[in-house]
């Protein structure tokens, strides 16, 4: 099973990550970090695969995915 984390502080709204999931679960939500971005979240972690597709296209090194 795969997870991800997102440093929220460091994200800056740019949903990137949001277009590169190839299954779709990720969204840019209505809660802001103290930058005032809104930051991106998880819809449905058991959905992930893994791929890491969201950490590669982040600009802000934002994303770490982590695979068991």
């Amino acid at each position: 099973m795969a997870k991800i984390k997102i440093a929220e502080e460091f994200c800056k709204e740019c949903g990137l990550c949001v277009e590169a999931c190839p299954k779709k679960i990720l969204e840019i939500s209505n809660r802001l970090n103290t930058k005032g971005y809104k930051v991106v979240q998880i819809t449905d972690m058991d959905s992930c695969i893994g791929c890491g597709a969201c950490a590669k296209v982040c600009p802000d090194i934002v994303i770490s995915v982590y695979k068991d």
